[in-house]
């Protein structure tokens, strides 16, 4: 059976669930990890910049967020789409979130010596 549990979310991905029973979701488009609970309400956990793709919740409870820096955005026939990189993209990064606080750290935007560019 299909559900849907919220709507109005700008580019989800990357879902996790947590023991409350709410659903964690990168929105790439609005650049945040937005909690999305049984009752069909959200709220913005953190504004990551960029664009988050991806996530995982870490031994120490924290999410590790894969940031791809993000997209140009483009409509196509209704529908939004990313597209190119944006004017504003400075590279990609991997970010820890503290869910409690959203508070978010870059843990790293290059590995040896090379820019990361779009992490998944």
């Amino acid at each position: 059976m299909t559900r849907v549990m919220t709507e109005g979310l700008e580019f989800p991905e990357g879902p996790v669930a947590l023991e409350d029973g709410s659903v964690l979701v990168v929105e790439i488009k609005r650049q945040t990890i937005t909690r999305c609970w049984p009752d069909g309400s959200t709220e913005v956990v953190a504004e990551t910049g960029g664009g988050p793709n991806g996530m995982a919740i870490g031994p120490d409870g924290a999410l590790y967020v894969c940031n791809n820096g993000g997209f140009a955005w483009r409509e196509i026939d209704g529908m939004t789409a990313p597209g190119h990189q944006g004017d504003d993209y400075v590279g990609g990064s991997i970010q820890r979130v503290v869910i409690e606080t959203g508070e978010v750290t870059t843990l790293y935007t290059e590995c040896d010596g090379h820019q990361l560019r779009g992490p998944n």
